[in-house]
């Protein structure tokens, strides 16, 4: 589904918060975003207690004028619920929708996304706003989009979650029987005769904590996390159903965050017609991870829109150390999204809040209030790029042979797992196989467990250790077809129910690997064995590291072993030809150097290409819209960087055109969008 209304361009603009602000600054607001180049605004995303005095008393006339002042500047409009906070009045008068702490205190009104998405009170306020604003603003031409609630997130432990809670069990489960096998309740005598005597698995119960949660009953809390991603979910719908009912033509989204880790965003991508998220790295962060964040943001869509929906055009104000974006880096960040997919460029926010917590968040409008600042050049260039390049490459996909798997459930598994270490990291692990892909300039996909395999010719999926139902199929069929999987340690242990495999690890991967894995080695901090491949591609001695799987081989080939402690001579590294295609698994964690080789190798001989000759520092992605091709090259290097264009093409930014092997030096921050 595309935007509604006109859009013949990539969206520039993001939130905008008039109601801050004296009405005569609102049209000088205008002006000077005109002036950047800004066509589209989020407005209400935070106006619930101006909207709504009581119980059933609305008031939209300031609303009215800021829809009305910012369409008649001509600009589109990504119109907000503004439900991320409920006013101070209805927490007052229905204090049952106030969150619960997990220490079971009850919070006092004061902050945003404290409402419990099981309130029945709050549904009903939250899906009766959301239809008032349909009803008045949904025939409005230059409403683009639907931008329900903000940044959901968040744990609610009230007695009205814990009762959820438990319908959601007898759903999943349908009997006390059937939860008590799959709880393993047995375990310290834990087992439930009454659907009562279940509790949310809070601090006051089996978690403790905090920084890494701990839990007696790991499968309890993985579903009260499954549980209250499907209750927030449902509260979305609650507003997306009432305004699809008025405008079934505008689209809906909210603003996901990444590797956020209270919602599965697989689920979620479902049921949103386009996906969005907000983009807030740390300023070290390499480039390569805020790739990869980009596409674990398109995967969850499986094919839909993608859009950047906030970003800083400057400064953060709530990391630990909160420095300036250096000169050209949000438009090297901006572009790096495009490159990535996304159709709109998007920030928070258009003008700086006065006080509170985000007064000196960056904005395009500084709190001296005019135009003549670096932030806000920059902003204008990047627009008036943006107007230029109109839609040549406007709702064009990514055509990737390569993924790699991210699985919410997994994450959640692996992080409360009781063992065997804690520095076991689920998106890190995920992340280093995606980072060796993407600095090679591999057009790579991050995808979840009901993407199709179909086009792919490559998956990686480490650290898979829940292994769901059907799953394990999929995978023999994606390999006995020609695909080449590429798994690891702690993988094949359980099934969804955390329940572990009683057919010897991997589980339902074992004949898919041709092995079998006795025990567990964990190595620990700074610690490492070993091994050597003597030949080959892959020649050299490299460091196994956090954990050693022993591994029996049972028909895969050995391709290396590990060098030292009780279990030196047994393998860390095998192949396993399954019909078609091949199975690689990693006994160890490999160091990244190894990992570079190893894609590389992989991709040949799958002949799958880089889309761009690699260059340290140098990222390349390619979006494909109607058979033509666009490659986007940004540096992220300090310095300018010299490269082969390796093929003829004409930059859509500069004119130029390049004819094919020319070099070319890229300056520093600099981006090519060759056609």
């Amino acid at each position: 589904m595309k935007l509604a209304g006109n859009v013949n361009k990539i969206l520039y603009g993001g939130d905008y918060n008039p109601e801050q602000w004296p009405k005569e600054i609102w049209n000088e607001d205008m002006r000077l975003l005109t002036q950047a180049g800004v066509d589209v605004v989020s407005v209400n995303i935070f106006s619930w207690a101006s909207l709504q005095k009581s119980d059933d008393v609305y008031d939209f006339s300031v609303l009215d004028e800021i829809i009305n002042t910012v369409s008649t500047a001509g600009m589109k409009i990504c119109l907000a619920t503004s439900t991320a906070a409920h006013p101070a009045w209805m927490a007052r008068k229905h204090p049952e929708i106030l969150r619960v702490n997990t220490d079971g205190s009850k919070r006092k009104f004061g902050n945003r996304h404290n409402s419990c998405p099981n309130s029945s009170v709050y549904r009903l306020y939250a899906g009766k706003l959301a239809r008032k604003l349909a009803q008045r603003y949904g025939k409005l031409e230059n409403i683009v989009a639907w931008h329900i609630s903000n940044e959901y997130g968040g744990y609610c432990y009230c007695d009205k979650c814990q009762d959820a809670f438990r319908e959601w069990l007898k759903k999943r489960y349908k009997t006390l029987e059937a939860l008590n096998e799959a709880w393993n309740t047995s375990f310290w005598g834990h087992n439930y005769h009454d659907w009562e005597d279940i509790v949310s698995p809070s601090h006051l119960g089996p978690e403790w904590g905090h920084h890494r949660p701990s839990t007696t009953c790991q499968i309890q809390s993985i579903d009260y996390r499954r549980f209250y991603s499907d209750s927030v979910l449902d509260c979305f719908l609650v507003e997306a159903n009432a305004l699809k009912e008025v405008v079934p033509h505008i689209p809906v989204t909210t603003n996901l965050m990444g590797t956020f880790w209270d919602l599965d965003y697989f689920k979620w991508g479902k049921h949103m017609d386009f996906i969005a998220w907000d983009n807030y790295p740390w300023p070290n962060c390499p480039y390569t991870r805020i790739a990869m964040n980009h596409a674990l943001m398109r995967g969850c869509g499986d094919g839909k829109p993608f859009s950047l929906m906030e970003q800083t055009p400057s400064v953060t104000n709530w990391q630990p150390y909160n420095t300036l974006k250096r000169p050209g880096v949000m438009r090297l960040w901006s572009y790096q999204a495009v490159a990535h997919g996304s159709d709109t460029v998007m920030f928070f926010q258009m003008r700086r809040s006065r006080g509170c917590c985000e007064k000196f968040h960056g904005a395009i409008i500084d709190h001296c209030g005019h135009g003549n600042t670096r932030v806000f050049r920059e902003v204008t260039q990047l627009g008036d790029e943006l107007k230029k390049l109109g839609d040549s490459f406007l709702g064009s996909r990514f055509d990737s042979k390569a993924a790699v798997l991210y699985d919410w459930d997994n994450w959640w598994a692996t992080t409360l797992s009781s063992g065997p270490t804690t520095d076991m990291n689920y998106p890190e692990e995920v992340y280093r196989y995606y980072e060796a892909l993407a600095k090679q300039n591999y057009s790579v996909d991050i995808i979840g467990i009901d993407t199709s395999l179909d086009n792919y010719k490559i998956l990686f999926a480490p650290l898979l250790y829940m292994v769901k139902p059907g799953y394990a199929d999929k995978l023999k069929a994606f390999v006995n077809g020609g695909g080449i999987l590429i798994t690891t340690y702690f993988s094949g242990l359980a099934d969804d129910r955390d329940l572990c495999t009683l057919e010897g690890y991997p589980g339902e991967l074992r004949s898919l690997c041709g092995l079998w894995v006795e025990e567990t080695d964990v190595l620990l901090p700074g610690k490492a064995n070993g091994f050597v491949i003597g030949d080959g591609v892959l020649k050299g001695t490299w460091k196994a590291e956090l954990l050693c799987d022993i591994i029996h081989p049972e028909g895969a080939q050995v391709v290396a072993a590990y060098e030292s402690d009780f279990y030196a001579g047994t393998p860390v590294l095998c192949r396993n030809n399954f019909g078609k295609g091949q199975v690689w698994y990693f006994g160890a964690r490999p160091q990244v150097e190894l990992l570079d080789l190893f894609t590389k190798m992989i991709c040949d001989e799958s002949n799958v290409q880089p889309v761009f000759p690699v260059t340290e520092g140098i990222e390349a992605t390619r979006r494909v819209k109607n058979g033509k091709e666009f490659t986007f090259v940004l540096n992220h290097n300090d310095t300018g960087t010299e490269v082969v264009i390796p093929f003829a093409c004409c930059d859509l930014l500069s004119d130029k055109k390049f004819a094919a092997n020319e070099r070319f030096t890229i300056p520093v921050a600099g981006v090519l969008i060759l056609a």
